[in-house]
């Protein structure tokens, strides 16, 4: 169900199972904290939304693929990102230097991510080159070649980047955390895959992959900035002619269903040994899932718990006792599932302290729940990281399209602020009664071994 006041997209023939013959554009809002946000979903079913805002001089503009990990078989783990990385080494147009040099030449800057459920490709120009911008984008995500000298330079690169990551004790324990949460399921597994799946991937299965999966209903362009709508449609449809994108008309994919609901492991303790100076450990549970209605009740409790300096975790771990350099809160999301966990980083011979300390922490706010004072914080936490994050571009690009994608509405920013500001004191403790009181698991990265943490 669409949150209550978000703003509903276009229907009719563009929803059909045989999808429209023609663009449909609809104005979605002329919103008093942004500007005016447009959307057209072109005859294949490719989505163009933009924010046009004319005090801007620059455009961020991004092309969102709704993609990621989890749609991995075990063997494809690390396909998505693999891909994400090939498809800067170039087109049947540009090779890779061209693909890099063109935007850099005109002071602008493109990047790529891949997600557990989406992956990202932008650019952001001045708004005079954002022609140049959307050709270059379009390009590389529609008619990569995929060389198989290419694969074998970047398999080289993305093992050195597990490595890397492994070596990353404060990043590593956050994975080891959603294995502990979903096991083998694909939200469990690394982003980037491993050395094991990695090496042996192919190139034909990085193309299948590709073809597969990078078609017209499952992707999102999205731009914000000083531009015109029906100039970005234009550019867009030009630059997607002769591309296996350019394809028979289709409907949009609909956002990932939330069902069936993800199966979560038994709550259980994950230690990876390793010698390191610190002990980096995360204590939590399965939570919310993206389109829980107490997911704002959700953001106000986590703020509250583990969420900035004046937090309750912050306060007696660090500030009081100082047995830690960091410790927050923190949530993920997705279609089906999420979770909720809180992370510390400490001395070795601390972390028994330091997790007694937060499991009753936690154990309080679930038994006692948060006072006003803490509500009316923790709301304004909320509302002033969500509008204070919206003074840029590259923000407001990607709130059109994970709206688009993640969501299957853009809720405008005071309808947003407006359901924050409706979360009660009874909303956000009934939920900690609910989420604090759950069997945590636990994943440990750091000297010591399975038998530390039993009993």
């Amino acid at each position: 169900m669409s949150p209550p006041g978000a703003v509903r997209h276009a229907t009719g023939t563009v929803r059909s199972a045989g999808g429209s013959t023609r663009a449909v554009t609809r104005t979605l809002s002329d919103d008093p904290l942004g500007g005016t946000v447009r959307r057209t979903v072109l005859p294949n079913g490719l989505r163009v939304l933009t924010e046009a805002i004319p005090t801007m001089r620059s455009v961020s503009f991004g092309i969102w693929v709704a993609v990621g990990s989890r749609d991995e078989t075990g063997p494809q783990a690390g396909a998505a990102h693999f891909l994400e990385h090939l498809l800067f080494k170039g087109t049947h147009k540009r090779g890779a230097l061209e693909i890099s040099s063109s935007i850099e030449a005109v002071g602008g800057e493109t990047n790529a991510f891949t997600t557990k459920e989406y992956t990202c490709y932008y650019a952001r120009v001045l708004d005079e080159d954002l022609p140049l911008a959307i050709d270059v984008m379009c390009d590389l995500v529609a008619d990569s070649v995929l060389e198989a000298a290419d694969v074998e330079t970047e398999r080289g690169v993305i093992l050195e980047e597990i490595a890397m990551h492994d070596d990353e004790p404060g990043d590593e324990v956050h994975d080891l955390f959603a294995r502990a949460i979903y096991g083998d399921h694909p939200l469990g597994r690394l982003i980037s895959g491993t050395a094991d799946t990695v090496t042996p991937m192919t190139r034909r299965q990085i193309q299948s992959f590709y073809r597969r999966r990078y078609v017209a209903p499952q992707i999102v362009v999205a731009a914000a900035g000083n531009l015109e709508h029906s100039a970005v449609v234009r550019l867009v449809r030009q630059a997607l002619l002769g591309t296996p994108l350019e394809t028979d008309a289709a409907a949009p994919a609909p956002y990932r269903p939330a069902t069936p609901a993800v199966r979560t492991k038994a709550a259980t303790t994950l230690v990876e040994a390793k010698e390191t100076e610190q002990a980096h450990v995360v204590l939590g549970c399965p939570g919310l899932d993206r389109l829980d209605e107490r997911r704002f009740a959700f953001g106000v409790l986590n703020n509250v718990l583990g969420g900035g300096m004046s937090s309750r975790l912050f306060q007696e771990i660090r500030e009081r006792r100082g047995l830690a350099y960091s410790v927050y809160s923190y949530a993920s999301q997705y279609a089906d599932s999420g979770l909720f966990g809180v992370y510390a980083g400490c001395a070795p011979s601390r972390v028994d302290e330091v997790l007694e300390l937060t499991r009753a922490e936690l154990a309080r706010t679930a038994a006692d729940g948060i006072t006003e004072a803490e509500l009316a914080r923790g709301k304004g936490m909320s509302k002033g990281s969500f509008v204070l994050g919206l003074e840029d571009t590259g923000s407001r690009m990607s709130r059109l399209a994970k709206g688009e994608l993640l969501y299957g509405d853009l809720m405008p920013v005071n309808e947003l602020l407006d359901r924050v500001d409706a979360v009660t004191l009874d909303d956000v403790n009934s939920l900690a009664a609910d989420l604090l009181s759950r069997p945590m698991s636990l994943a440990v990265v750091g000297p010591f071994g399975e038998s530390d943490f039993t009993g």
